[in-house]
């Protein structure tokens, strides 16, 4: 009888189709191996090809690669959270971007996925009040991917951004969890007082493109931000808003429209 494996101690099902989708993608294309094998296939855990991903795009004349994979390997070492949180965010761009094949696809392309994991080192980095290399990475960010998520804002797990182009999210905005955002979207304040200024989106939350929602307002559960729409005022949960300003114009249309990801006014698929 051939001998029996150990279990491993932790497994992990998202890093082992990441690899797996790795394989096939060299496969299919040859020419990517090196960036494949460095970025992902070199590296014995998720954690560790975040810290060399977000390094190799954030480094600069100013601060090197490898002091940057530093950094970010001791903020995953510190806070076990933070990579169970890419986790959740991986998945849900993977099960809510049609444009995503492969696990392995935001990792290495999707600038929304890998702009979210820089913000989130640079806020545990904020709460352990080392806040001038919070604001480096926030510049190298924006510099980079053109997205600006202040490193103080409070952000759930499995946020997906859809192309991701002019995201803004403010000092003291508060995302949920499993929120759908597309691009140009601003949570922005209002006024210039030192405060809590910014809104506060609940959990999943769908905020169609260009939607702007300013000031220190709660938007509920499950409710929908129509395209374009300029809230000003609180949305009460599972409802749907449109216009400037925005006004309520229906229910939500589904339980779950941040992960339907429908944004025709009438309802979501299937129901």
């Amino acid at each position: 009888m051939a001998e029996r494996k150990p279990i491993p101690a932790r497994l992990d099902p998202v890093w082992e189709r990441i690899t797996s989708d790795a394989k096939e993608a060299i496969a299919a294309e040859p020419l990517i191996g090196g960036l494949v094998h460095s970025s992902v296939l070199h590296h014995d855990s998720f954690e560790r090809a975040l810290s060399y991903r977000i390094a190799m795009k954030l480094a600069s004349e100013e601060m090197s690669a490898q002091i940057l994979r530093e950094i970010a390997d001791e903020v995953f070492a510190a806070e076990p959270a933070l990579g169970e949180a890419a986790r959740a965010d991986i998945v849900a761009v993977f099960e809510r971007d049609p444009a995503c094949h492969r696990l392995v696809q935001p990792l290495l392309f999707f600038k929304g996925f890998q702009a979210v994991q820089a913000y989130r080192i640079g806020h545990y980095l904020w709460t352990q009040g080392r806040k001038d290399l919070s604001y480096f990475i926030q510049a190298r960010v924006s510099e980079v991917f053109g997205i600006d998520i202040h490193p103080a804002a409070k952000i759930g797990k499995g946020l997906m951004i859809d192309h991701a182009h002019s995201i803004v999210i403010g000092e003291t905005a508060v995302v949920g969890d499993n929120v759908s955002m597309l691009h140009s979207v601003t949570l922005g304040g209002t006024g210039k007082e030192d405060d809590d200024r910014h809104p506060k989106i609940g959990d999943g939350v769908l905020i169609g493109a260009g939607a702007k929602v300013l000031g220190s307002i709660s938007i509920g559960n499950c409710s929908r931000l129509a395209a374009g729409s300029v809230v000003l005022e609180a949305v009460p949960a599972c409802k749907t808003v449109a216009g400037v300003p925005a006004k309520i114009v229906g229910e939500a249309g589904c339980d779950q429209p941040a992960l339907n990801m429908d944004q025709i006014l009438n309802g979501c698929p299937g129901e």
